[in-house]
């Protein structure tokens, strides 16, 4: 990617009053002649409830049910309509019916209905909406045979994964590496079954990197499959795989995953970190920059983690007393914690104005939402994914 100008002085933003329900904020002065470290606090995003982060665009769920979507927009995945990017939050357009979780890809974004249904627009080119085509579409349309029955939904690189109702688990779009899982590397243009995933099988939660797919199941244990030349499929080798296999030394006890470019995390029950998988910029966060083909504890997590986002190469984590920590690649200032240097343990996020209460990290940018329903983003802000006006790189809001 192209790197804009940086910044390596922080700028502090302070609300300052509400004008018909925005807020509005006030500007912190910078001493470097380039784009200036403030914060990516969304001005039309009110009431958020969900958010999500790709290669260079975001997306947010209101109270309401609705999707306002920010950042790059030449393959139409802010599903406004126009193939324009936008710097501030639009509303998606043509989405009838509530939504509950958003999911965004490389060039797409995904939504799943309270009805059960899912709903994708953007880039079509690897059939990554589902709906039988290679048609880009500037606004939502259905994915194939997924009315009702879809309860989360996981947007890769560019292909896409949902939780079924039943316990299990679909996929469609590039198969290059076997990352949809039915046992080829075709395409596939509408969803298809996960090999050893069907309906009742416990799957409990999907997760997808750039090439690359897991599962968590009921059991507590994690099936990946896909791309594996780094060791993202944890289970000992680098042989990429189109069926899922097991990670090894995670049998059980998980209860979350994270699937980032070519790594994966996995949240256990006593509150610590294991990641494997690529680890070029120290985003697996054992303290060294080794790839690693089996699960490896993240320093400095001895405890009180509650959520994990895998973005491009860099992780993140929520803890309990509302603070986060990140570790990885830094040169977008994507780990919030002042400065560009990779970070190969936990470090915290400065600064956040308020508790954090999710989290969610893209390409070389990351987003949390705030307990008072602030959207705050921090690192890479080429294509206005941090939610302002202004351009570059921001190495803390």
């Amino acid at each position: 990617m192209t790197r804009s100008d940086r910044s390596n002085r922080l700028t502090l933003v302070t609300p300052i009053r509400r004008l018909n329900g925005w807020l509005l904020v006030g500007i912190g002065l910078t001493l470097v002649a380039c784009a200036a470290s403030k914060p990516g606090q969304s001005r039309q995003l009110k009431d958020t409830v969900r958010i999500a982060a790709g290669s260079t665009h975001n997306c947010a769920v209101t109270t309401e049910g609705h999707v306002k979507c920010w950042g790059a927009n030449k393959h139409g995945q802010l599903g406004d309509g126009t193939r324009v990017g936008k710097r501030v939050p639009v509303d998606v357009s043509g989405l009838m019916t509530a939504v509950k979780d958003v999911t965004v890809g490389e060039r797409h974004t995904c939504a799943v209905t309270t009805v059960g249904g899912l709903k994708c627009w953007g880039s079509n080119h690897d059939y990554q909406l589902g709906d039988g085509t290679r048609q880009d579409h500037v606004s939502p349309v259905d994915v194939a045979d997924l009315r009702s029955d879809v309860r989360a939904a996981a947007a890769g690189e560019q292909h896409t994964c949902i939780l079924t109702a039943t316990g299990g688990a679909k996929c469609w779009g590039k198969n290059q590496d076997g990352q949809v899982g039915d046992g080829t590397t075709m395409d596939r243009s509408r969803p298809v079954e996960v090999s050893g995933l069907a309906s009742g099988s416990g799957v409990r939660a999907i997760a997808a990197g750039w090439s690359h797919t897991c599962a968590l199941m009921t059991s507590g244990g994690v099936r990946c499959w896909g791309n594996n030349q780094d060791g993202q499929l944890g289970d000992g080798t680098t042989v990429a795989r189109n069926t899922p296999t097991e990670v090894v030394e995670l049998a059980a006890g998980v209860t979350a995953l994270a699937a980032g470019g070519r790594h994966t995390c996995a949240l256990l029950e006593n509150g610590t970190v294991r990641c494997w998988g690529q680890n070029q910029r120290g985003q697996l966060g054992d303290g060294t920059t080794a790839d690693r083909v089996v699960p490896t504890n993240v320093a400095e997590l001895t405890g009180g983690v509650t959520a994990i986002s895998a973005g491009g190469q860099h992780t993140c984590a929520l803890l309990l007393a509302g603070n986060m920590k990140c570790w990885g690649n830094n040169g977008e200032g994507q780990l919030g914690a002042g400065g560009l240097l990779l970070k190969s343990i936990a470090t915290e996020v400065a600064r956040l104005t308020a508790p954090v209460v999710a989290i969610t990290a893209g390409k070389a940018h990351t987003c949390a939402l705030l307990s008072d329903n602030a959207v705050r983003c921090w690192g890479d802000n080429e294509h206005g994914q941090l939610g302002e006006d202004a351009r570059g790189s921001h190495n803390h809001f």
